[in-house]
């Protein structure tokens, strides 16, 4: 079976504010490693009022520190939105303080819409020369002497990661042996293309010698499929925002039969194919289904679920059903 692992985009909940986000995220992600969840990411995104993660690597040590033994990462840092040497510093100094438990999770997207990527002095072409900007951020980490350091950083082992939405980084990081992530909860179309590719162009490295994919899915778990699926209408609303032209903070669950329109409806859950809400005996049923004829080696789950006991619930509940498979 899969490992499980948990993905927080640090919801700021529409009458909250994102210090109320870091404390549910504390919460949260305490809750999950007594569960057993292997590990934790939070993901970079900016210009966005529902969600706080922006500030990524800080974020990261926050949650660390209130944490012993669960991995804690980035799903993921937008690299082009950032010179490598800062970042291979910040991770030197987050596996500095926490030795054997961060992970860093690379994308290419601006993580944010354009003119945002211009204020963040985003360089275009880096989405472009990706694999430069990866190959000189590992560079960082080698214990080797050359003319620019990494203080901390230097001689460290970190997991890299690549992750993606689409082919161009599943081929990447087949080609350079890393382990791979594909953003299905949002983005499911290239899903299977994804995962063939970064099989088919894998080569070993001194970091894995066979493939490791893990894909990330929705998951909202319920005493009853109709309390789940009430639940997921917070995670319906924020997509049917993104297709209005409309940004907010995370709403609570409404009805969404007096929200969106038949078509609207299409949309929102063709983009959200791989969503999952039900009972736990319902959910976990379609998860085998889901990973049945694919070869995933974990699955990392996102909650977006309102109340941050409904949410501690639904990963309680996964979590319960999966360990007595």
């Amino acid at each position: 079976m899969p490992k499980l692992s948990v993905l927080d985009l640090a919801p700021v909940l529409e009458g909250s504010t994102p210090a109320e986000s870091f404390q549910n995220s504390r919460e949260l992600i305490q809750a999950v490693e007594n569960y057993g969840y292997h590990r934790y990411w939070v993901a970079e995104h900016h210009n966005m009022q529902g969600i706080a993660s922006s500030a990524t690597a800080v974020l990261i040590g926050y949650l660390a520190a209130h944490t012993k033994t669960i991995r804690v990462g980035s799903g993921g840092i937008m690299l082009p939105n950032h010179a490598p040497l800062m970042v291979a510093e910040q991770f030197g100094t987050l596996e500095s303080m926490y030795p054997g438990r961060i992970d860093l999770g690379l994308g290419r997207a601006p993580g944010s819409d354009m003119l945002t990527a211009r204020a963040l002095r985003r360089d275009d072409r880096g989405a472009y020369e990706f694999d430069r900007l990866v190959e000189e951020l590992r560079g960082y980490f080698e214990d080797i002497e050359r003319p620019v350091i990494a203080v901390p950083g230097k001689g460290m082992t970190i997991p890299v990661w690549l992750l993606g939405s689409s082919l161009y980084s599943a081929q990447l990081a087949g080609q350079l042996g890393l382990p791979y992530s594909f953003a299905s909860h949002f983005a499911p179309d290239l899903m299977d293309d994804a995962l063939a590719t970064y099989r088919r162009n894998f080569k070993p490295s001194d970091v894995l010698d066979k493939p490791y994919a893990m894909v990330a899915v929705n998951g909202i778990v319920a005493d009853t499929d109709e309390q789940a699926e009430f639940m997921a209408s917070t995670l319906f609303q924020q997509f049917l925002g993104i297709i209005q032209g409309k940004r907010g903070k995370t709403q609570a669950p409404r009805d969404m039969a007096e929200l969106w329109t038949e078509d609207q409806k299409k949309v929102v859950h063709q983009q959200l194919k791989y969503t999952f809400y039900g009972s736990k005996e319902k959910v976990y049923h379609e998860l085998l289904e889901f990973i049945r004829h694919r070869e995933i080696d974990e699955l990392m789950i996102n909650s977006p679920i309102y109340h941050i006991e409904d949410r501690k619930k639904s990963y309680e509940l996964l979590s319960s059903v999966w360990k007595n498979a």
